[in-house]
């Protein structure tokens, strides 16, 4: 998919390249999931299994105290680990992701990484939901184990994506829409839950940054950057009209000082977001607009597929 918008249809036939993503394989040093079966980490699992007789070496903590009265004897409750975890991936679909200048817009590439993760996650059989949000609101998707709750979260997707329009910037607000998000996601993710925040994350400020906190105390997090080109390195020299979703002006890119101090504001801007993402041990992952999604994700995770040996 390339473009300014997304297109129900190849959300769809993300299916495909979903299934070489090894975002689920256990062995792989940098995979936040685990999907469903036993662990072997994490501590005890929260489903019951049985009752049996107490014995040597049992975590006192376990004794099912109803059970020891009832029969005289102590006994035991074991419990299955179990690594199956609800799936949210937050898609920013607002005006500053309504930019790109080579392939896709930075909204569309955000649209795309949010699909292949949840067609990845269905395929696992784990349980998947959303929240899509811009800068008049947001859609919130509860996470099942469905293709029809897919089906929900990608019509909300193409919704939103197609809701930007350049002539329709919104105003500056007093309530930051990333941080009403996060405090959204606080609300309605449930300990222990899998979250993908996928944005640019240029209006992360102080209320945001304390609500993330927040989450990752109970929550495993990925933060996937979009960006572009041009976020971090001007074009030719010469005048151009430019936006990024929020802002128009125009600027002559001929002069070297300026050229430099962009481009040292965008570092200073990437090492802050890594700083702060790095406090909370939240990995960050880098997803360019001017580049094959479904190629750049499993590039990270991985591939399911095993090549073949050369004979």
């Amino acid at each position: 998919m390339s473009g300014a918008y997304s297109q129900l249809k190849e959300l769809v036939g993300l299916r495909f390249q979903a299934r070489e993503l090894a975002i689920f394989r256990q062995n792989h040093a940098r995979s936040l999931l685990a999907g469903t079966g036993y662990s072997p980490f994490k501590g005890r699992g929260i489903d019951f299994e049985e009752v049996r007789a107490y014995q040597a070496g049992d975590d006192i903590r376990s004794i099912d105290w109803r059970v020891t009265a009832r029969r005289m004897k102590p006994h035991t409750k074991l419990f299955r680990e179990e690594r199956e975890r609800p799936v949210l991936v937050l898609v920013d679909q607002s005006h500053s992701m309504f930019f790109g200048s080579q392939l896709n817009f930075k909204s569309v590439t955000a649209v795309e990484a949010g699909a292949l993760l949840a067609w990845a996650t269905l395929q696992h059989s784990d349980r998947i939901g959303g929240l899509i949000f811009d800068e008049q609101g947001l859609s919130e998707i509860r996470p099942k184990r469905s293709k029809k709750t897919l089906m929900h979260l990608f019509n909300k997707l193409e919704h939103h994506n197609r809701s930007l329009k350049a002539d329709t910037i919104p105003h500056q607000q007093q309530d930051n829409y990333l941080s009403k998000a996060f405090r959204h996601a606080r609300r309605v993710a449930h300990p222990g839950t899998h979250i993908f925040v996928i944005s640019d994350f240029q209006q992360l400020d102080e209320e945001g940054f304390r609500h993330l906190s927040r989450l990752s105390r109970h929550c495993e997090l990925m933060a996937i950057q979009v960006t572009d080109p041009l976020e971090s390195e001007l074009p030719r020299p010469g005048r151009y009209d430019i936006t990024n979703g929020m802002h128009q002006q125009t600027i002559n890119t001929r002069s070297r000082n300026l050229r430099q101090q962009y481009r040292s504001r965008h570092h200073r801007f990437q090492n802050s977001l890594k700083s702060q993402l790095a406090s909370l041990k939240v990995p960050l992952l880098e997803l360019g607009a001017d580049q094959d999604t479904g190629a750049q994700l499993q590039a990270w995770f991985g591939s399911r597929i095993t090549p073949r040996r050369s004979v």
